[in-house]
């Protein structure tokens, strides 16, 4: 899961600005990869984020979540048998592949919520379509979650109604405070680490951390930010 970066706005945007943006997109992934998927009562994944960060005017900081996706720990096997499973295998199958969709959607959401917060403008799921994702780095994430949703939807127009549906899911995990503390702690966390991977027991840490804190402390010294 990674930032698409073959967008036009790139060039209209400031470098720090960009960081910010690629961190909060990757920050994303990871706290719907870890957090939801627990909440959904899904089996737990590996995940690591790989980061690449400038020392030079002429390399860009990069970063991107790494594994994360529950349809890789299915059998080769079941996946190319979905129509002989019976209905429980295929929906235990189908909510893993939802699942890994949301979490997909998710990235680009947190990008776009961070830039409307930063610009002060206002975020909702009625001024955000999933072509609106392809502005926040998400075009490859949408063309992942299609070629995952054509598993088990033929018809172009029930998968793009499905995939309607999980943006929904999506935007309602992002919309959670404790969710977007989350994220936001991730993100400060991957741009002023000096480190070149986090770890997944990393990533989670930070998560736990915010969950558990007291409801007050959750909203003390949150300001955002638009750069670096």
């Amino acid at each position: 899961m990674e930032r698409n970066y073959q967008v036009a706005t790139s060039a209209f945007v400031h470098p720090d600005e960009l960081h910010c943006r690629t961190a909060y997109h990757e920050a994303g992934h990871a706290a719907a990869i870890h957090i939801r998927n627990r909440q959904k009562q899904l089996p737990p994944v590996f995940f690591e984020i790989q980061v690449k960060r400038p020392q030079s005017s002429e390399v860009e900081f990069f970063a991107k979540v790494v594994d994360g996706n529950l349809i890789q720990n299915l059998p080769i096997a079941v996946i190319e048998s979905f129509s002989s499973l019976t209905n429980t295998g295929l929906h235990s199958c189908q909510r893993a592949y939802e699942a890994d969709v949301v979490n997909l959607l998710v990235g680009p959401l947190a990008e776009a919520k961070h830039v409307a917060s930063s610009d002060g403008e206002i975020f909702s799921l009625e001024l955000m379509n999933l072509e609106a994702l392809r502005h926040y780095g998400g075009h490859s994430d949408l063309e992942r979650a299609q070629y995952y949703l054509e598993y088990f939807i033929t018809s172009k127009p029930h998968r793009e109604q499905k995939l309607t549906e999980l943006l929904a899911q999506a935007y309602r995990f992002i919309d959670n405070p404790r969710h977007w503390r989350c994220i936001r702690s991730l993100a400060h966390f991957i741009l002023d680490s000096r480190q070149e991977i986090i770890s997944c027991d990393e990533a989670i840490s930070i998560f736990d951390a915010c969950l558990s804190a007291p409801q007050h402390e959750r909203w003390v010294n949150m300001p955002e930010f638009s750069g670096r």
